[in-house]
């Protein structure tokens, strides 16, 4: 029955024994700084389409390859690389119609569809590829978006200015408590570019040429940082 006295007293010993160190908890201040950089996007990415509806599967098919092939000469004729082109999506799905005095559903046709995602390394190009995919035949074009391919190196000069901005506030709390800063003890990096805008645009031709707006792009970086901190000389 004494058993636990004997474990709560040989845990005190233990820690009679081996008392924790300044110098194992280095006082420090840690504090976060932020930087953001505006650019231009550099890569635009669409995606096009073309769908198709016929009576039996083979004509909706046969109808639809013949589509997307125009689409894919009108890509290769905008100076688009094949590599930089890719089918995303290819269906061929049933249609069905509605018989009112049996409540059947018996089907009246197929559709078969087409999808190309398209990278484009000139964003001044987007909007005469999109009339030229148009123009081909591709009646589904959407989901825009812009990036920026070299956002890691852009950043480079925001990350300097986070790391004065982490010691800008790391000196407020410093002379706020009434100590100074000595040798940072670890930096680390936080958050990602992120993209501007991702939307879809309509999927009917349309008649005047397509108006594309790519913007800027806000790159953003994030910095920790830990400054060992000493009490003032007196």
């Amino acid at each position: 029955m004494k058993k636990p006295a004997l474990l709560a007293t040989a845990f005190t010993a233990i820690l009679l024994a081996t008392p924790a160190r300044a110098d194992d908890f280095p006082a420090a201040i840690t504090v976060s700084g932020e930087a953001t950089v505006s650019v231009a996007p550099d890569l635009a990415q669409i995606d096009a389409g073309v769908a198709n509806d016929a009576r039996t599967a083979k004509e909706a098919s046969d109808a639809n390859n013949a589509a997307m092939g125009k689409v894919l000469l009108a890509l290769k004729g905008a100076g688009i690389a094949e590599k930089d082109y890719q089918t995303s999506r290819l269906s061929l799905q049933p249609q069905y119609g509605q018989n009112k005095s049996t409540g059947a559903s018996p089907v009246t046709g197929f559709r078969a569809s087409n999808r190309v995602t398209v990278k484009i390394r000139d964003v001044t190009k987007v909007a005469g590829i999109i009339d030229a995919l148009v123009g081909a035949g591709a009646n589904d074009i959407g989901n825009i978006s812009f990036e920026v391919t070299q956002a890691s190196k852009l950043l480079d000069g925001a990350r300097e200015q986070a790391v004065a901005d982490a010691r800008r506030k790391a000196e407020i709390y410093a002379r706020a408590t009434g100590v100074t800063l000595g040798a940072p003890l670890s930096v680390s990096e936080g958050g990602a570019p992120m993209p501007l805008f991702k939307g879809r645009m309509a999927a009917a031709p349309m008649a005047a040429p397509a108006a594309v707006a790519p913007g800027e792009e806000t790159l953003s970086v994030t910095v920790n940082v830990s400054w060992a901190i000493k009490a003032k000389e007196q």
